[in-house]
């Protein structure tokens, strides 16, 4: 979309006096002109220097350094495809050739002939458990395949996925009629709840029933969605699982009836229709409703303790009137109006909460080194710029549950002295930065934020920024630094950001999770919390648990549960006739555990010990058809691209071991390459100035560690699994049914058509992309 010639200064001018002309302001800046061009034209950004303090070197150095921002055009729709961690697993690298190949993409271009698409490669969507993920501007669709890119790129251009996020309107229902919940985050959306919810609300304008549609936050069982919930005073709730649009209007009327006899009639005279023209009876509706008795749901939940997911799945995230009815901010209340400071800092202590983004560093200690510094300036920040690929809770968590991390903020900032706050959120997330800002928007108008909160004479203002796709910003350093306005370079500690940190003032940063789980202690006590868990990890943790496995979802599990424990009861185990193999913790910062090794306990201490860490708290299942050494080659080929590049050992080690690990994954590795790859890892450990880079290594060395054997098999020439390109081939064995759709199919045209007799597959044209094994109905492809 060039704009050479299109004139531009109105619109610089505007989202400048909007935004502010301090440097600070560079990046909220550049987002708000990409948004408007999709790009940033080189005539915006020579307008900005001239009307602002903002440099041409900051521009420069900051939209070079963060991946979100672009300086050549783009097609009119941006499709991104995420190469998250459940993503990769599934074959999203398959999906993005796919898409190349439909939009006639090739050589250094990314965007097609027509300047309709461009196609880029995101870290991740945060959509994992329907992997693989693909996002066309704001359309996310999930579980695509390579064979099935042309329906989705058909279904955008047909404009029927458009959904907008709004509540329900009850209108003139009268009160304890009953309700419908529908979850509606952005895991739920992408499955299918939008198209769902718009029919529910035609069924219900066209039969007269009397029922209020309810949006509601992650239900957790993602792995089930679309889910209606079906609320009838007296009755217990009953479920519906992976609702089609088709079948909206039957559980509708199974359950709820017209308040006008004309249109009962008339539904029933319709429902003999239909099931006369399908050649069945009235009450063919084969979809059984599901309690919390049923044995799944209750396999699902049994284990699960929620607590900074309390009221899931039931409340609007939006609606501040049932926040509060639920007990929200009745903490805040008891803090601003009883309790002094350090009596709030000494509870969270008591409570043993630490961090969850993944340090596990002591939250009262934080807090009380933050108090006690003497200074009139201190800031709080929610850390939400979830990057682990494969991790979704706090885009759950900011979705679901924006008051609860609000409230926990506002408490915090009273117990440390803080008058003003920032949420940094992932750019990638947009549902979880709209639903914030509303958020905060309504506790502002409800004199929950801003000055003299609920009288009691303490201020605070709080507001949304933006991240810009830089995994390093996960670091609390590097994340000053781009609220700051620069680069998101980690630097030297001490100084800690607790002392010195945002504008050279004590700053207290932890993570939405962390935020989160505040309200519950101050309303229960730090005894009730403490008490879960197990040792020196106390309370509960949330986990996003995806990849091979049968049930995943967003889960919150006491501390000390083991992974056999998630894995099999709560998971449901692995999918069916597949071995587990392993769970990656913790993401490309955590490690490989073996299934051998499944009665190890989460906490923080027992992880580390095992060669993990807890993370953020991702949680991947693998299965006996995933390659560990192509995972860890996976992880370092992410790492890389995100680290910084200020430290030796991060910017040139990690790099190496990539290179290894490729060469791994191609068969031209050697023993000697394994030994190397085990020296380059420690000492990449050891010499790495932030966490990025010192736990980098951890995903080969736990590979290396507990499963050698399969290092070994690729310097000798084989993958195990059949999983890494260079080192598998494909072919036809005598199931072929002669049907002739894998050479249909086939994008190199290496499969002869030959109709009604067995396929043959140029071994010559092969690219070994495995379209041919997912179209097969008959399974006769055969991978060696």
């Amino acid at each position: 979309m060039a704009i050479e010639n299109e004139p531009i200064h109105a619109d610089i001018d505007r989202i400048v006096s909007e935004l502010g002309r301090s440097g600070s302001a560079v990046i909220p800046i550049l987002h708000a002109i990409q948004r408007r061009y999709n790009y940033l034209p080189e005539a915006a950004l020579r307008r900005v220097c001239e009307i602002t303090d903002i440099t041409p070197a900051s521009i420069a150095g900051v939209s070079t350094f963060y991946s979100q921002f672009r300086h050549t055009p783009t097609g009119r729709h941006l499709v991104r495809v995420c190469d998250g961690t459940a993503c990769h697993l599934k074959g999203s690298p398959l999906v993005y050739d796919a898409l190349l190949r439909e939009l006639r993409i090739d050589g250094n271009r990314d965007t097609d002939p027509d300047g309709l698409f461009t196609v880029q490669k995101v870290a991740c969507l945060g959509c994992c458990t329907l992997a693989p993920v693909v996002q066309i501007d704001d359309v996310v669709y999930g579980h695509v395949t390579g064979s099935g890119v042309p329906k989705i790129l058909r279904d955008f251009l047909s404009g029927r996925d458009r959904i907008s996020d709004r509540g329900a309107d009850a209108g003139s229902i009268p009160e304890g009629a009953g309700e419908i919940r529908i979850g509606l985050d952005s895991c739920c959306v992408a499955s299918g709840c939008g198209a769902v919810r718009d029919e529910l609300e035609r069924c219900i304008a066209e039969t007269g029933v009397g029922v209020k549609i309810k949006r509601v936050g992650c239900v957790g069982m993602c792995h089930r969605a679309p889910l209606l919930e079906i609320v009838l005073p007296g009755h217990e709730p009953v479920l519906y699982e992976k609702v089609r649009p088709g079948e909206v209007r039957r559980i509708l009327l199974g359950h709820f009836k017209p308040r006008s006899v004309i249109k009962r009639l008339e539904n029933s005279a319709a429902d003999v229709l239909d099931a006369i023209l399908d050649g069945g009876s009235p009450d063919r509706f084969s979809r059984h409703p599901l309690t919390v008795r049923d044995s799944q749901i209750a396999s699902f939940f049994g284990r699960q303790v929620h607590v900074a997911t309390e009221h899931f799945g039931q409340a609007d995230p939006l609606d501040i009137g049932e926040y509060r009815s639920g007990g929200g901010f009745r903490a805040l209340e008891r803090c601003l109006a009883e309790l002094a400071p350090g009596e709030i800092v000494e509870t969270v202590t008591a409570s043993g909460l630490r961090g969850r983004g993944g340090a596990g560093f002591p939250s009262g200690r934080k807090w009380d080194i933050v108090r006690r510094v003497r200074d009139e300036e201190k800031y709080i920040i929610c850390n939400g710029d979830e990057g682990d690929p494969g991790a979704f809770m706090d885009r759950m968590i900011l979705e679901s549950h924006p008051f609860r991390v609000i409230e926990g903020m506002i408490i915090a900032a009273r117990a440390v002295g803080a008058h003003e706050g920032f949420l940094y959120i992932r750019a990638e997330y947009p549902l979880a930065v709209e639903r914030v800002k509303n958020a905060l928007a309504q506790c502002e108008a409800h004199g929950l934020l801003g000055g003299d909160i609920l009288g009691s004479g303490f201020s605070l203002a709080l507001s949304v920024r933006e991240g810009a796709g830089a995994f390093v910003c996960g670091e609390e350093t590097a994340l000053i630094a781009s609220l700051e306005g620069r680069r998101g370079t980690p630097r030297f500690r001490p100084p800690y950001p607790a002392r010195d940190g945002l504008r050279g003032h004590p700053t207290l940063v932890n993570n939405c999770e962390t935020f989160a789980a505040v309200p519950w202690i101050m309303r229960n006590g730090a005894g009730a919390f403490s008490r879960l868990g197990t040792g020196r990890s106390r309370g509960t943790k949330v986990f996003s648990l995806a990849g091979k496995v049968s049930r995943g979802g967003l889960i919150e599990v006491p501390m000390g549960i083991t992974i056999r424990d998630i894995v099999e009861e709560i998971g449901g185990g692995v999918e069916a006739g597949k071995r587990f193999k392993a769970v990656l913790v913790g993401g490309p910062s955590g490690g490989c555990i073996p299934a051998e090794m499944a009665d190890t306990k989460i906490d923080y201490e027992d992880l580390t010990d095992a060669g993990a860490m807890m993370g953020s708290g991702g949680l991947l299942v693998l299965d006996d058809s995933d390659c560990m050494v192509d995972i860890a080659r996976y992880f370092l080929d992410f790492t890389c691209g995100q680290s910084c590049g200020k430290c030796t050992w991060c910017r040139i080690g990690v790099r190496h071991m990539l290179t290894i690990l490729e060469q791994l994954c191609m068969g031209g590795g050697e023993h000697s390459d394994l030994v190397k790859l085990e020296e380059l890892a420690h000492k990449t450990k050891r010499g790495s100035l932030c966490g990025l880079g010192k736990t980098a290594p951890n995903p080969v060395l736990t590979t290396l560690r507990y499963f050698r054997d399969e290092y070994e098999a690729h310097v000798n020439g084989t993958c195990p699994a059949k999983r890494c390109r260079g080192l598998v081939s494909y072919s036809i064995g005598e199931k072929c049914i002669g049907c002739t759709i894998c050479a249909q199919k086939c994008p190199a045209k290496a499969i002869p058509v030959t109709p009604y007799e067995k396929h043959a597959i140029d071994q010559t044209l092969c690219i070994r992309c495995g379209t041919c094994g997912q179209v097969c109905p008959a399974g006769a492809v055969e991978v060696a």
